[in-house]
């Protein structure tokens, strides 16, 4: 389990982090979100042990997370950390980077371990092929199953999928979560996607004003979002009578107390996403047809 208790960080005087305390059970998949700035990045680095916390302090099972005022070779061996720029081999082919760390001793465990791990991040194909020519989506895949390839007991992931286009990024995202899940890995992401979260994540730390606003499952801060910010990284939504109101709990109604002016229409896909003017206030509800400018509507707030 990891345990974070009174944690405090700042660079030199600016105060990052605050008094954070939450535990990790393993094999769980917990996601930092907030703004930027918020401290996401900074927080997978402190937990990595690559500063010297301020306050407070961090363990791992039994073993107490040091920065390098302790430790003369940042990091542990139980623990991986996958930021945003790839420490990556140029010169040397995709599968040679993911069997870096892996024993020479035991060739056959080695080959099936890293064939396995090209499978999970898709690039099988790219075995044999020099990292210096892959592009940056690719790179990141290759950073990822380098940090697998000796199965540490949590991973740390910053934006792990930021790089990688949208034709691969949700089947990734499913092999790469389901494969942690069946290995016990506990595993750390900081992102700004909510797809990189619904669906894989068992909870959600939000952070804001150097705290932490708030610690839940995802289904939870969904239905019952405390402040904007939270329901912001779930999509559009409204505040109507103090109340915040997804997009998609709106809908047009004959006749209602909510009654708006249409300003525009923004296609979706299977939806058009329409803005309205609501008592000098914009609202924004999904409907299935577009609908005409200035035209008069009705809204009601669906369960």
């Amino acid at each position: 389990m990891l345990n974070v208790k009174n944690l405090s960080f700042s660079y030199q005087k600016k105060a990052v982090l605050k008094d954070l305390n939450f535990t990790v059970e393993q094999g769980e998949n917990v996601a930092i979100i907030g703004g930027s700035g918020s401290g996401k990045s900074t927080l997978l680095k402190l937990l990595y042990g690559k500063y010297d916390l301020n306050f407070g302090n961090i363990h791992w099972k039994d073993t107490e997370i040091l920065g390098p005022k302790y430790n003369l070779v940042v990091g542990y061996e139980f623990m991986k950390y996958v930021a945003q720029e790839f420490d990556l081999m140029p010169f040397i082919s995709v599968e040679e980077n993911i069997g870096e760390f892996l024993s020479n001793f035991f060739p056959k465990e080695k080959k099936e371990r890293t064939a396995e791990l090209l499978e999970v991040v898709e690039l099988t194909e790219f075995a044999k092929i020099k990292v210096k020519t892959l592009s940056g989506g690719q790179k990141q895949r290759v950073a990822l199953a380098r940090a697998l390839a000796k199965q540490p007991e949590i991973i740390l992931l910053d934006e792990p999928f930021s790089h990688i286009d949208n034709f691969q990024k949700q089947s990734l995202r499913r092999k790469v979560f389901k494969y942690l899940k069946n290995k016990n890995i506990t595993c750390i992401v900081a992102t700004h996607d909510k797809d990189d979260v619904l669906g894989f994540a068992d909870c959600i730390l939000v952070l804001n004003n150097q705290q932490i606003e708030a610690n839940d499952s995802p289904e939870n801060l969904y239905n019952n979002p405390e402040t904007p910010l939270i329901a912001s990284f779930f999509g559009e939504f409204n505040v109507i009578d103090h109340k915040i109101i997804y997009a998609n709990k709106l809908k047009v109604v004959k006749k209602s107390n909510l009654k708006a002016k249409v300003i525009s229409n923004y296609f979706k896909g299977n939806y058009y996403l329409i803005e309205a003017d609501l008592d000098g206030e914009k609202v924004y509800f999904e409907n299935r047809f577009q609908l005409k400018k200035n035209e008069i509507i009705y809204l009601e707030i669906t369960e």
